[in-house]
Parts: structure tokens; C-alpha cells; sequence
């Protein structure tokens, strides 16, 4: 499995971070970085729901 961020799109809104705390963090810039860009399936569920409650739609997970 593989996060995709289209950096055009992200605001750094912080809500893939509220639902995903290992893989995704804003850092004081309001950037959004990538914790780990190929997470485990146990982090599925929670990745699925980043992407399903990001407000730009600027996630895309892949496998």
C-alpha cells in the first residue's frame, strides 16, 4: 500500500493527521509530510478514512 499526496490540493488542514497520527503530520510550516509512504495493512482502515474525509481530496492510496 502506497500514499500519494497531490501537493497542489493540500491545505495542511490536518484531518489525515487527526485520523492517521503514524503516517501523516503537519509541521509547524503547515506542511504536510509523510511519516511512512508504504504503511502496513493493519493501518488500512485508517488510511482509507484519511483520504474518504480529506477536504481537498488530495490523497490517493494505492494497492
Amino acid at each position: 500500500m502506497k500514499i500519494i499526496v497531490d501537493y497542489d490540493l493540500c491545505e495542511a488542514n490536518a484531518v489525515c493527521m487527526a485520523e492517521a497520527p503514524e503516517v501523516f503530520e503537519v509541521d509547524e510550516d503547515d506542511k504536510l509530510n509523510i511519516l511512512n509512504e508504504e504503511p502496513g495493512e493493519e493501518l488500512r482502515t485508517k488510511l482509507e478514512a484519511a483520504v474518504r474525509l480529506c477536504p481537498k481530496q488530495a490523497l490517493k492510496l494505492e494497492g
